[in-house]
């Protein structure tokens, strides 16, 4: 036996062996990851694909460690009274929406103790007020922005493989969750607006028509890479067309058809991307036709959106959020508010009307360019914003010359905060912090070092992304009357 069918032979043995490792009446307990469920068998945790707090289910074991094993359902033995049918066709293989078999209450009542898990068993907070996690009133169609990858090599379901016949391998869609280079084909999707759909089919069909080449995630070629599309609460839509090769006829031919399908489309632009990589940062958007951006409107503020800002993707909770931590900063017009992690400065905006100054603070230069004419669109002349890496930008030097911070309201990404921008807010003096985080884990982390001298009064968990693990949470810190005497 040569070495490719001893090597067969023994994944095939292994393949067979654990799947005759099944576990009988597995009750799930709780959540975890990846849209887990959490079940005990013999005291050892069990984390299984698609289950739902409240089922009881056999799981087929595909991974063994001395701590827990991994599984997915082999049978449904009693359903939970929170399981629900999925909406999408695609769901359990798109990663997107990985609660979708789950009830919404039921999807809140987890985060909320997700939350509350983090602040007691990370933190060792105990004495703090949590209010009820506020939910998002569309549970669809909620995102303003998604991105697709096209590709030459498409995802395969199990019955197309079983198949024989010839196959149309090109793609466009979503990428398999722990297989970057597997696209999903997606024919429908319930995170944007349904026109969202019509424009990626219509894409997908001309590009199919007209025999342009999708791209090739390994060996980094072909016409066709990405297509983002955003909209906004006013209506307004952007389309941005990413290209693997600069083949110019073909380019315009497609963005013409797009413009003539969709004359409605506000902002038509393009990139020619030949890096390995697909990020956009550094490219330079090509405006085919309308406008070169878009804008977003939160009460009477208007915030205006390129191809390359950054904007919270569920505006109408983004509005909720924005109006929780200006409740929670309690100004009163002669604050002095450091805005830090300000990305395009919406928030600094939107609390400006109620500070004596807000001053902004963001690594990525161009989202502090988005933030300075933010500022201007809204006319608003109290706003400074300074680009540069938070824990180089936010010195004593700067504090000295900006003025002491009455206010912190700060925003870091899903990592947390780096310890020197912790002791610089330690040094600060600020009477209060609002912190929102993206990830309660790290914010518990960065709260325990923040409570040598700050209290931990209240906080407002939101949901962001419904049908997803993700939650955002607000805290409310106050100086400890000792340091603020």
């Amino acid at each position: 036996m040569n070495h490719n069918n001893e090597d067969g032979a023994r994944v095939l043995n292994t393949f067979v062996a654990m799947k005759e490792t099944v576990l009988n009446q597995v009750t799930i307990i709780d959540i975890a990851d990846k849209g887990r469920g959490l079940g005990r068998h013999e005291g050892k945790a069990v984390f299984v694909e698609g289950a739902v707090p409240g089922d009881v289910v056999d799981v087929t074991i595909y991974k063994r460690s001395k701590s827990f094993d991994e599984g997915r359902i082999l049978e449904i033995i009693t359903p939970s009274p929170d399981r629900t049918e999925p909406a999408c066709s695609h769901f359990g293989i798109c990663g997107g929406c990985k609660r979708q078999n789950m009830e919404y209450a039921a999807q809140l009542r987890f985060k909320e103790k997700v939350v509350d898990d983090a602040m007691r068993r990370i933190g060792g907070f105990t004495d703090f007020k949590m209010h009820p996690i506020l939910g998002s009133k569309n549970t669809e169609h909620y995102r303003n922005k998604l991105e697709f990858t096209f590709t030459n090599w498409r995802y395969l379901l199990k019955e197309e493989m079983l198949d024989e016949g010839p196959k149309q391998m090109n793609g466009l869609g979503f990428h398999i969750p722990g297989k970057f280079n597997k696209v999903l084909n997606i024919d429908e999707c319930y995170l944007q607006d349904a026109r969202s759909g019509e424009i990626r089919r219509f894409v997908r069909e001309q590009a199919l028509q007209k025999g342009y080449t999708f791209y090739n995630l390994k060996n980094h070629g072909g016409l066709l890479r990405n297509l983002v599309i955003r909209n906004t609460t006013l209506d307004e839509w952007m389309v941005v067309v990413v290209f693997g090769e600069n083949q110019e006829d073909n380019i315009q031919t497609l963005l013409d058809a797009i413009r003539q399908k969709f004359p409605w489309i506000n902002s038509l632009q393009y990139v020619v991307n030949t890096k390995r990589n697909d990020s956009l940062h550094d490219q330079t958007p090509i405006l085919h036709s309308g406008q070169d951006h878009i804008c977003e409107q939160l009460e009477q503020y208007r915030f205006r959106i390129g191809p390359k800002s950054f904007f919270q993707t569920n505006s109408e909770q983004a509005l909720e959020l924005y109006r929780i931590t200006r409740t929670y900063a309690n100004l009163t017009g002669s604050e002095t508010v450091y805005d830090l992690y300000t990305g395009t400065g919406s928030l600094a905006c939107f609390v400006s009307a109620n500070a004596k100054k807000v001053v902004g603070v963001e690594y990525v230069k161009e989202a502090i360019d988005d933030a300075i004419i933010n500022a201007s669109l809204n006319g608003i002349d109290n706003t400074l914003f300074f680009a540069g890496d938070m824990k180089d930008v936010l010195t004593k030097e700067f504090i000295a010359t900006h003025g002491k911070p009455d206010v912190i309201i700060t925003d870091p990404p899903r990592a947390g905060m780096h310890p020197d921008v912790v002791e610089r807010i330690l040094e600060s003096g600020a009477n209060r912090i609002v912190y929102v985080s993206c990830n309660p884990a790290t914010q518990a982390r960065d709260l325990i070092l923040l409570a040598s001298k700050y209290d931990l009064v209240e906080m407002q968990p939101v949901d962001m992304f419904p049908h997803t693990d993700h939650v955002e949470n607000v805290a409310l810190l106050r100086l400890k009357l000792e340091d603020n005497s």
